[in-house]
């Protein structure tokens, strides 16, 4: 078993430990100002009542008046509670960011591939860990750089934080400011209507996540349709220009050979699970040891992990539909609607074959817009190799990631948004967009925001804007750099193999 880990719901997780944050702050500094006062304090706390707030909370007031004697003295012990447990959770955010990014615990001394799912939470201890994480990332790590990890992914709910007059719209809009200047949040879009069919109001598991770049892992035929305690087995990639390729223009053989390389990723992942399906709860101490994955808490240490993979999401995936279209049509997906039609009856068609698996095996088989930097360059060297340079399929050092349209051939953001949208309701593994952005984001908010709108309007699940991110390795400045730092206004002059640092003032 491989890949990242995520949290499905931060911010309800995170919020049961501000509320113990704040009993315990609330305690002290009842203790500090009576001894302070001299004061002997009366009753116990009521924390039915007393719980942190954004702003006035007379329950509590009144509640630590008949403590301390003084409404005066007990609204400064409410204020200064609360001031501590938002500094505590800002140093605990801050901490979780820099932490995630200098911890070099995964295969190959590299960091944790890790993501974090928030936004949905009103609770004021919710509120107040979605802002909190969102300034963390925003500040940045040590000298200004932009943290990489965990990826945060903002939830978007029409009600929740979606709508001016929603609860958490002002987090929504904090979310846009840090994403203009860190790329991150990105945004998984609970509206979109196959996302939608699972939400339960108040039931932070019927939410949909993702992990990493796009993975989504939430139908179940065999229990509970939730995020949280179930992750993806494995999935395989189809190398769709090779089909197209050796199909030579002609639909029904590339049909043809498309289903013999569906069944063959079917029957690998099978194999695959006999060989995982017999390991034992101890050889996962953690996801099934400590009952992190969905039922393994029934389970002993010595019983064999079959029963509950019947959890987890199996899918197959696919790589290069835009040049796969060129080799058919002689166009791809954003030029011609026809190729359109073709590329959305091509993904359509592993949908049909994977629900059918669904059915037929009572497993949970799905469709992968799969995430394949690697395997784009890869799959794009290995038909070079067999069929040669071929302009629009193979000129190019990779093909195009999943159902994109490339990224090479000019388009305005809202036909990119129309035409990739219909594909995230195929690709019920995963899916992501991406939506290029010129110039500094952080000087519209308004462009920036109505972007994100645009793409969850069109029903896009799970999305992201990418903008031009510098930063100056000496004054740390983060923002769009030309040839000169607009902060310390430094230039770097190319000079064959060394960069002259050149300063503003004469005498340096």
């Amino acid at each position: 078993m491989f890949g990242g880990q995520s949290i499905n719901a931060f911010d309800y997780a995170m919020a049961e430990g501000v509320k113990k944050s704040f009993r315990r702050a609330i305690r002290d500094e009842v203790k500090r100002a009576c001894a302070f006062c001299d004061v002997q304090a009366a009753g116990n706390i009521d924390f039915n009542v007393c719980n942190y707030s954004e702003g006035d909370n007379p329950a509590a007031v009144d509640n630590l008046t008949q403590i301390v004697g003084s409404a005066d003295l007990a609204a400064k012990i409410y204020r200064q509670a609360c001031a501590d447990v938002a500094e505590e959770t800002h140093q605990a955010m801050e901490a979780l960011i820099h932490n995630f990014n200098t911890l070099h615990s995964r295969a190959g001394a590299q960091v944790p591939f890790s993501s974090i799912n928030y936004g949905m939470d009103t609770s004021p201890e919710g509120r107040l860990v979605i802002r909190e994480v969102l300034n963390a990332i925003e500040a940045g790590l040590g000298n200004g750089e932009t943290p990489i990890f965990p990826i945060s992914v903002f939830q978007l709910k029409a009600g929740v934080n979606y709508n001016v007059d929603d609860p958490n719209y002002d987090l929504f809009r904090q979310a846009c400011k840090v994403s203009a200047k860190r790329l991150f949040p990105n945004f998984v879009n609970i509206d979109a209507p196959y996302n939608l069919q699972y939400y339960k109001p108040g039931d932070y598991n019927s939410c949909v996540a993702t992990m990493g770049c796009r993975t989504r892992v939430m139908s179940n035929v065999n229990g509970r349709e939730e995020s949280g305690s179930r992750g993806n087995f494995a999935f395989v990639t189809i190398n769709l220009p090779k089909l197209a390729l050796e199909a030579r223009g002609d639909l029904e053989k590339f049909f043809a050979l498309y289903d013999k390389y569906i069944t063959l990723c079917h029957d690998y992942l099978l194999c695959r699970l006999k060989t995982i399906e017999e390991k034992h709860v101890y050889n996962f101490p953690f996801l099934m040891g400590q009952g992190v994955w969905m039922d393994s808490d029934k389970l002993k240490p010595t019983d064999k992990i079959k029963d509950v993979l019947k959890h987890a999401s199996y899918s197959i995936g696919f790589c290069g539909l835009a040049e796969c279209l060129v080799a058919l049509t002689g166009k791809h997906h954003g030029q011609s609607d026809e190729a359109q039609q073709l590329g959305l009856k091509i993904v359509g068609h592993l949908r049909e074959r994977t629900d059918e698996y669904t059915k037929l095996e009572r497993r949970n088989w799905t469709t992968f817009g799969t995430p394949a930097e690697s395997t784009a360059g890869q799959f794009q060297r290995a038909n070079r190799k067999v069929y040669g340079v071929i302009k629009g399929v193979t000129d190019r050092p990779y093909m195009t990631n999943s159902s994109h349209v490339p990224v090479y051939f000019p388009i305005c953001a809202g036909d990119k948004i129309r035409i990739e949208a219909p594909y995230h309701a195929l690709c019920n593994a995963g899916h992501i967009a991406y939506i290029e952005m010129d110039g500094d984001p952080t000087k519209n908010l308004s462009a920036f925001e109505a972007l994100v709108r645009a793409m969850h309007d069109a029903d896009m699940g799970y999305f992201s804007i990418n903008h031009p991110v510098d930063r100056d390795p000496v004054c740390g400045y983060t923002g769009v750099i030309a040839n000169e730092c607009p902060h310390c206004h430094r230039k770097e002059v190319n000079t064959g193999t060394f960069h002259i640092a050149r300063l503003k003032h004469d005498d340096k």
